[in-house]
């Protein structure tokens, strides 16, 4: 049977993938959470499924070595349990950067931005961006979000803004300015407590006033600190789906033929997608996170992909006829392959002519075909991280019991957290005294919050950035009250 047949057959079979597996197979692979990691600060936590975490730039340097310990093939053993000895064999970054970064310690998958803290996949020209998962080409000053993209500046815990400027707690905007506590707006100014609205301006709760009336009522409004979040909270759970037909799912912008598709843009002919993004055609898209592209065409389960023709990947950039690969780059015709940047023809890191390549990976998928394995994702024994700390756990309600029975790893015991004995803690119900209105009525945070760390109900503990003070101070929004991870969390409703 020829490659191309094996490639049909895994087609057929993803695009039967209920969304719940589809969530947990692949979700289970993205994470946000940071933390140290032999002195480094990766996604990767202690566990015996890696060898050893070293730091990108040591990473990046030593790239084209990875072919040296390529493996040969052990038909004695199924597919992956021949991936997992190359995994286990290879020192892994801590991070993934994708070039052309400035203070971007702190994020994983940042692409040509700048300042970037405590984020995942933060694309092109974005820079100030703290605490949130995907935001893509020309955003600036954006915190506590989900789902920020093109050319959005100065948004406050929202989610699914494009195009928007000054936009707080806030859900599915396209092409706003100065909006409240709302969802569904196209082309609007100046609205709070909003729903489903079009090219209005000066609305509160889908009532119009004048201008003069409008400001008024949003002084009154924006006094009322202590509800923000609740307000936020309370936003309607279901978007819109704009400039699209036969879609299924929320937040679909023109495209065509998707189902369940969640923060999906541009694209036709796919199921399950989740945080997708093209920026020209794209077409033939099937259990694909986190997508990032101007073309791609025929993507089968996919963490973090583009290109065309690639199969059960994560990470992969600028590649073509690509199948169980992790982190390539400019790669085309690799099977299992580890890291590897220009080259072609490559199996478990090592280097075949093409009738080589050929003969030797169709008698792979023919095996994997007999165990049952062509189709799927990588398994759980070589998952490295724990589950509850991955993208899987936020989108759907997974139980411990059902997570552990399927034997991902979950975290017990909370991730240490360093606190200089120096710096004083403080509980939320203590906010009050860093934050209020002066004599004047203006709102006022003391900068003496920036030396304290904060801890939030449920005992996690957080710190408050000089940008991010700034940003409260200028825009007179209150303290957030729980932790970052909670913020991003709590922009996810399924």
């Amino acid at each position: 049977m020829s490659i191309q047949e094996y490639q049909e057959k895994i087609r057929e079979k993803r695009k039967q993938t209920i969304f719940r597996d589809f969530i947990m197979e692949i979700g289970s692979w993205a994470t946000f959470t940071f933390q140290k990691n032999n002195w480094l600060i990766s996604k990767f936590p202690k566990t015996e499924r890696i060898k050893k975490i070293i730091t990108t730039k040591e990473f990046q340097e030593t790239r084209d070595e990875l072919l040296k310990k390529g493996k040969d093939y052990d038909f004695s053993k199924n597919f992956f349990e021949n991936y997992k000895t190359l995994f286990l064999e290879t020192d892994i970054f801590q991070l993934i950067d994708y070039g052309g970064n400035q203070n971007a310690d702190y994020s994983d998958m940042a692409l040509n931005s700048k300042n970037v803290y405590m984020c995942v996949a933060v694309i092109n020209n974005c820079e100030n961006i703290l605490y949130g998962i995907s935001v893509k080409d020309n955003c600036t000053n954006v915190i506590n979000w989900l789902a920020i993209w093109a050319n959005s500046e100065n948004i406050y815990q929202s989610t699914s803004i494009l195009n928007s400027y000054k936009i707080f707690y806030s859900k599915f905007l396209n092409n706003c300015r100065e909006i409240y506590f709302s969802s569904n707006l196209n082309g609007c100014n100046e609205c709070i407590f909003c729903d489903s609205l079009e090219n209005a301006s000066y609305h509160i709760k889908n009532k119009s006033y004048s201008k003069e009336e409008y400001l008024e009522e949003k002084k009154k409004i924006l006094k009322e600190k202590e509800k923000f979040l609740d307000w936020f909270l309370n936003l309607p759970k279901g978007w819109k789906n704009i400039n699209s037909h036969d879609v299924v799912g929320s937040a679909v912008i023109n495209s065509e033929n998707v189902k369940n598709g969640y923060f999906s843009y541009n694209s036709k002919n796919g199921k399950n997608l989740i945080l997708v993004w093209g920026i020209d055609g794209n077409e033939n898209m099937f259990d694909v996170i986190f997508w990032w592209a101007r073309t791609a065409n025929n993507l089968y389960g996919i963490m973090w992909a583009n290109g065309e023709n690639i199969y059960n990947s994560m990470n992969i950039t600028w590649c073509s006829q690509i199948y169980y690969s992790y982190f390539l780059n400019k790669c085309s015709h690799c099977l299992g392959c580890i890291g590897l940047q220009n080259k072609s023809y490559c199996i478990l890191n090592k280097q075949y002519s093409k009738e080589e390549w050929e003969i030797l990976a169709e008698k792979i998928f023919s095996q994997m075909e007999n165990d049952n394995l062509l189709w799927k994702f990588f398994p759980w024994y070589i998952n490295p991280f724990y589950f509850n700390d991955t993208l899987a756990f936020l989108l759907w309600n997974f139980s411990k019991e059902e997570v552990t029975k399927a034997w991902f790893m979950w975290r017990d015991e909370k991730i240490k957290v360093d606190i200089p004995e120096n710096i004083e803690t403080i509980e939320i119900r203590n906010l009050s005294s860093f934050q209020g209105f002066d004599s004047n009525g203006n709102w006022k945070i003391s900068p003496l919050i920036l030396e304290k760390i904060i801890k939030d109900e449920k005992w996690n503990y957080y710190r408050i950035t000089k940008h991010e003070y700034d940003f409260l101070m200028k825009y007179s929004l209150p303290l957030p009250e729980i932790h970052w991870m909670d913020r991003i969390k709590i922009n996810f409703w399924f």
